[in-house]
């Protein structure tokens, strides 16, 4: 029939119907996968040999869901209907055909994948710890647009279906199978056909529940005492989370309560709707911009230089065994690195191992791991005091305290094991990598690779690229990010880099604000609205005060060594009477917060040490604040080329601190306010608030040119 699906009629007359995008590592809902399908289903109406179809995959993954350039390319809210009423109509005429249709699921099945295997009537799932399914087009600003609203809650009930739905949850085969989502599940695939042919036979009329006369909405449907205490809660707590900023999530909600009050087909069309809302959004072509294309372009290497065979690091070496080195430690085990953990003291080294037991022990007891496998990762890491075990290490990461002399001792020691054409990365976060390259006797081996925290949930690796750092140690470094599961972005060797630098505009702007009178809860409550993780105020405690007030004066030092200025932020002066208050942050316990028992409110002295000005701003001058602050110093790395790229500013502003994911990244923040109202925006700022507001030149230049941020 074609490439992407082959079919196969057996003796018993089911018809296997077997799905392989050509030249793709994985199957896409996409003209070329949707043709096929639609003339299987038209076999299966019109062919009376045909007894029954099981719908299966010859990749590793049953189908990932739909062509991202497809729902891209859509121009208008007709489009978006048009197109999502179409797949509908083919899934619901594999439902109606009359046949048994079922389908036999491995690996992966999101998004459009598992909307047509829920419009199969029934679902086998191999459960070899690699199903996944799920919905997870919110992470995109979208909705499922093929029924999914609309069959999940008829099958799992409303409340599951809209926690799964709004959080784009990705399901393992056992909790699907509990909760209704699948029906059966197998040991293999060869199992899963076994079961799916029998099933096939033994049910030769089935319907789906919701063609039944009788049927009924697990735990009700829309009109239930359940579900009007569900819907009188529900938009209230999602509002509290997003604050407005994801409309997807709301249209997930409005769809499955207003299709939970009319008929099946009604409900479809009511789904098509909402959806086309979402695909024109200005949120959804942000979030797809940045978080499928950019990202997809990262990963296959745009920022990596080319003419380098691929590396893989076989042993890895880390000098510091503390939260960061454990960290690392721990992700490099994962990815099946021998590790060797060096402190100077054999106590912290096995404080460092500790860290990967714990984070093992937490995944055995939620069954994500077995003992086995625990066992089995943690004989991966040696943690020492002995340098003689760094030799035959490909890679060396120092993870020690940000101070250059104890930073150049151990790159000293440790190059005196090491080999010749090993690579020296440094963790700092905020020292300049060619400074620290002096103590090196092979610079161009030497590299900034710096990871976030906690290292096992942080997706990014910032790579910062030194003076004299070789095209060939940048593409290993970058090759390691990408072994360990990571997602890495390449900048240029400046003070604070890219992420801590334009972070720190965030934390000090909230600072600033506290110091002018600003209510504190006013600015937590603009982090928040603006789409921010966490507050500024709180976040300033989270990497601790007495650490900000360190790099202040380090940097002051290093200016005044180099013959420059420095210019005080007005928020410095706040970090600096808080830590002569003893409030150093959370780890104290003691910071903007006072923390008691895992519970954390204001610190009442606040309103003695900054009393509240008589006039209080508007929240949304609050809010632009804190993102222009960030977004004008995205724009001034790339002119300083400290950025390589416009897809490496956004996707290491989202993934390295947070930066309001809805809006794509701190220059499409720009592109999409548009570059002159963003200048004529930052003018008003600087006017009242100083010149760290000034619209960076690099705007004016493609405002005046009529461009904007783009690769």
């Amino acid at each position: 029939m074609t490439s992407d699906i082959t079919t196969l009629l057996g003796d018993d007359g089911i018809l296997v119907a077997t799905m392989d995008s050509a030249g793709r590592p994985m199957n896409i809902l996409n003209e070329a996968m949707a043709g096929p399908l639609a003339e299987i289903v038209d076999r299966l109406e019109a062919d009376p040999a045909i007894k029954g179809l099981i719908l299966t995959s010859a990749k590793k993954d049953f189908l990932a869901g739909a062509d991202v350039d497809r729902l891209w390319a859509i121009g208008s809210a007709q489009e978006a209907f048009d197109e999502s009423m179409q797949l509908k109509a083919f899934i619901r005429r594999l439902e109606l055909c009359g046949k048994p249709v079922v389908a036999a699921i491995h690996g992966m099945c999101l998004g459009g994948g598992l909307e047509i295997a829920m419009g199969c009537h029934w679902r086998i799932v191999v459960d070899d710890g690699k199903a996944q399914l799920g919905l997870p087009e919110v992470k995109l600003g979208l909705l499922p647009g093929g029924g999914g609203t609309v069959r999940m809650p008829r099958l799992v009930g409303m409340q599951q279906a809209l926690q799964w739905m709004a959080e784009g949850t990705e399901v393992r085969a056992a909790q699907a199978l509990a909760s209704g989502l699948v029906n059966q599940l197998a040991a293999s695939k060869d199992e899963a056909l076994q079961q799916a042919r029998a099933w096939c036979l033994a049910n030769p009329r089935p319907k789906q529940p919701w063609d039944l006369p009788k049927f009924r909405y697990p735990g009700g449907d829309s009109r239930t005492p359940a579900a009007a205490q569900l819907f009188a809660v529900a938009p209230s707590m999602a509002s509290a989370k997003s604050f407005g900023n994801y409309p997807a999530v709301t249209h997930i909600m409005s769809s499955v309560f207003e299709g939970g009050v009319v008929g099946f087909d009604a409900a479809l069309a009511i789904e098509s709707r909402y959806f086309a809302a979402c695909a024109i959004s200005p949120e959804s072509r942000n979030l797809i911009g940045t978080l499928w294309y950019q990202l997809a372009a990262i990963k296959k290497g745009q920022s990596r230089p080319a003419g380098f065979a691929t590396t893989k690091v076989g042993k890895l070496g880390i000098l510091g065994a503390g939260m960061m080195g454990a960290g690392i430690a721990y992700a490099a085990a994962k990815a099946g690195i021998e590790v060797v953990l060096l402190d100077s003291t054999q106590a912290a080294a096995l404080r460092g191992l500790a860290y990967s037991q714990g984070l093992l022990d937490k995944a055995v007891k939620k069954g994500r791991s077995t003992p086995e496998k625990r066992e089995a990762l943690l004989a991966l890491i040696t943690p020492t005091t002995d340098y003689a075990k760094l030799a035959g290490c490909d890679l060396l990461i120092e993870a020690v305290f940000e101070d250059r002399a104890v930073k150049a001792e151990v790159t000293q020691q440790a190059e005196a094991v090491i080999s010749a054409d090993a690579v020296f990365a440094s963790n700092t976060s905020t020292l300049p990598i060619s400074g620290l390259a002096r103590a090196s006797s092979r610079p161009a081996n030497f590299i900034g690779l710096h990871f976030f925290s906690p290292v096992d949930k942080m997706p990014l690796v910032e790579i910062i690229v030194g003076a004299q750092t070789s095209d060939e140690t940048l593409a290993r470094s970058f090759d390691f990010v990408l072994q360990i599961g990571k997602t890495p972005i390449v900048v240029n060797d400046s003070r604070g880099f890219y992420t801590s630098r334009v972070f720190a505009t965030y934390v000090m702007e909230g600072l600033a604000m506290l110091k002018e009178g600003v209510h504190p809860r006013a600015i937590e409550q603009a982090g928040l609205q603006a789409g921010m993780p966490m507050p500024p105020l709180a976040l300033q405690d989270e990497v601790s005060l007495s650490l900000g007030l360190h790099v202040a004066d380090q940097t002051r030092k290093d200016l005044a060594a180099e013959g420059q200025s420095y210019v005080e932020h007005p928020g410095e002066s706040v970090l600096r009477q808080m830590c002569a208050l003893g409030r150093i942050g959370k780890k104290a316990g003691l910071g903007f917060y006072d923390y008691r028992e895992g519970d954390k409110t204001l610190w009442p002295g606040l309103a003695e040490h900054y009393p509240l000005a008589a006039s209080q701003a508007e929240q949304a001058e609050l809010m632009d604040r804190l993102m222009f602050a960030q977004a004008n110093e995205a724009a001034r790395c790339l002119e300083e080329g400290v950025l390589r790229s416009v897809a490496d500013a956004n996707i290491g502003s989202i993934f390295g601190w947070g930066f309001a994911p809805f809006q794509g990244g701190a220059l499409q923040f720009i592109n999409a306010m548009g570059l002159p109202r963003f200048i004529q925006r930052s003018e008003q700022l600087a006017a009242a608030f100083g010149d760290r507001f000034k619209p960076a030149e690099i705007v004016r230049v493609k405002a005046a040119q009529a461009t904007n941020f783009s690769d």
